[in-house]
């Protein structure tokens, strides 16, 4: 039985003569977290935007919830989430409202928009700020809420590209508690960050160094394979080219 949700096998994307995903190859599990990490313009978010169905790759195969990236593309966005650093919200709409927009653009019925809209509110506990516009309420809010929409309609995967960009430690932390949730919930949660410390929440991780694919396995496994102390050391030596250990 194939466990694989996402597969991905010699992916190559260029803009010209730029190489921006120089021939990928991975695969990603069912109900995994799965860390795709790298500095800023190592290619992650080109990769997410192919795997998402917004871009086509300029060669490969790539399947995602067993559909295929070429020909199937509407199939895989019904059954896909995602969130961008910019969390997609409206600032000039409630929370209510962009929770009810959004339930509606991933095909939800009017009962199961209000029941649902209902239960996230009093989860989040946002009751006090659910008639208020976006833009009035605190950051951590915000994020919290852009990815709650991005499951709203219990996809198999949800793409999170730098989804904690900008946010302090503490509200990052808390950003997780609700990954760890959706996973749990079989849902398979696919992000990309910066941040080398939030490798250690992923089951594993593949780490891109100039539009490849330099390390991929659990965080303990490169650390033990690195000889590093964290996963900062191990994207160190990984972008330093240095042999391993």
């Amino acid at each position: 039985m194939n466990d694989n949700i996402i597969t991905v096998k010699n992916l190559v994307k260029k803009f010209g003569h730029f190489v921006a995903n120089d021939h990928l190859n991975f695969e990603v599990r069912k109900s995994e977290i799965f860390g795709f990490l790298g500095a800023n313009g190592a290619g992650k978010t080109t990769a997410i935007r192919i795997l998402c169905g917004l871009s086509y790759p300029t060669s490969g195969e790539v399947k995602v919830g067993g559909f295929d990236i070429y020909n199937q593309r509407n199939q895989i966005k019904r059954n896909i989430g995602y969130m961008s650093q910019k969390f997609s919200l409206y600032d000039d709409l409630t929370v209510y409202e962009n929770i009810r927009f959004y339930a509606g653009i991933y095909g939800l019925g009017r009962k199961e928009i209000t029941t649902k809209a209902a239960m996230l509110i009093k989860r989040l506990d946002l009751e006090v700020a659910r008639d208020k516009l976006i833009r009035d309420i605190p950051q951590g809010w915000k994020q919290k809420l852009a990815f709650s929409v991005a499951i709203i309609h219990d996809p198999k995967i949800v793409f999170l590209d730098e989804p904690t960009g900008g946010v302090d430690p503490i509200t990052r932390r808390q950003f997780w508690n609700l990954i760890y949730e959706a996973a749990r919930d079989g849902i398979t949660v696919f992000v990309t960050t910066h941040y080398m410390d939030e490798a250690e929440y992923c089951d594993r991780v593949t780490i891109m160094v100039d539009g490849k694919i330099a390390a991929l396995d659990t965080p303990s496994a490169l650390k033990k394979t690195y000889d590093a102390a964290n996963m900062n050391d191990v994207f160190l030596k990984l972008a330093r080219a240095k042999p391993v250990a």
